[in-house]
């Protein structure tokens, strides 16, 4: 996953909302969003990564959460173990953050971001192996972390809230999909299917070539050329209910090759849990 807008208790009757968007090269295979368990029976709701078996987003019916996107690198390094499992060990550990980080060995992966969240601990995490001050830079064995508090956030392929264009155009579609109950889909959307590259002047700086910072500038990237571009767009929204939550993830697969996309509603997968 390559692009993350998210709100956490942001809103009394919507304390979680997550608008995302995946990229990744076209030829590795996936599975879309269903309900699947890990070997130790663990529940997860989310869609995997057939290749190495763990995700990007997943969710799991006791209220734990996780979202991940890597660190783009100039050059990219091999990596001992996937990025897609630090996912799937929040969603089986039974302790608090603290404890799930002290068991990571950062240096086993690629670059990445990591949010996870117990919602009914009301306790969320940023963590990430590379310095927030410089994500482009060497490979790192130190793990950083910080507590997320009540607010809106996102997160691409740098550090969390670095202001990259895309970034603060899905935080600020987010923020309009919480001020509006009759069609809250819309902005978000829009937002994450925008395929306009930004000015050149506004683009990241990252080690890659101009060419490339443009063609990964908009939230919805399609790079033909190079088989790769965003394959799938998640939504998660979590509504009270007299007893409990309501939470619903919805996902739309796409066709990078095609000249149009957008999230019909009626075209989405829905898994549905409460917590």
């Amino acid at each position: 996953m390559c692009l993350i807008a998210f709100a956490l208790n942001a809103d009394a009757a919507c304390p979680l909302r997550i608008a995302s968007n995946r990229d990744e090269f076209l030829d590795r295979p996936t599975a879309a969003l269903h309900r699947w368990q890990l070997a130790d029976g663990t529940e997860v709701v989310g869609g995997r990564d057939l290749r190495d078996g763990g995700t990007w987003l997943g969710l799991s019916p006791q209220g734990r959460v996780a979202m991940l996107t890597n660190v783009r690198q100039p050059v990219q390094e091999p990596a001992r173990r996937s990025r897609g499992e630090l996912v799937t060990r929040w969603l089986q550990c039974d302790g608090d953050a603290e404890r799930f980080a002290y068991g990571l060995d950062p240096a086993l992966y690629g670059a990445f971001n990591l949010v996870v969240g117990d919602f009914h601990a009301r306790a969320w995490h940023w963590m990430g192996n590379r310095d927030p001050g410089a994500p482009h830079s060497a490979r790192s064995s130190v793990l950083h972390q910080r507590a997320l508090g009540d607010g809106i956030y996102g997160l691409s392929n740098a550090s969390l809230d670095t202001p990259w264009p895309k970034t603060q155009r899905l935080k600020a579609a987010l923020v309009a999909s919480m001020n509006t109950d009759a069609d809250w889909l819309s902005p978000l959307s829009e937002a994450l299917t925008h395929d306009q590259p930004v000015p050149d002047p506004d683009l990241p700086h990252t080690g890659m070539s101009t060419e490339l910072e443009r063609a990964l500038s908009s939230p919805f990237v399609r790079m033909a050329d190079r088989a790769y571009g965003t394959r799938s767009s998640q939504v998660v929204s979590l509504q009270a209910r007299a007893q409990g939550f309501a939470v619903t993830v919805h996902e739309w697969t796409h066709d990078p090759a095609a000249a149009v996309s957008s999230l019909v509603p009626d075209r989405a997968r829905i898994e549905t849990l409460v917590w």
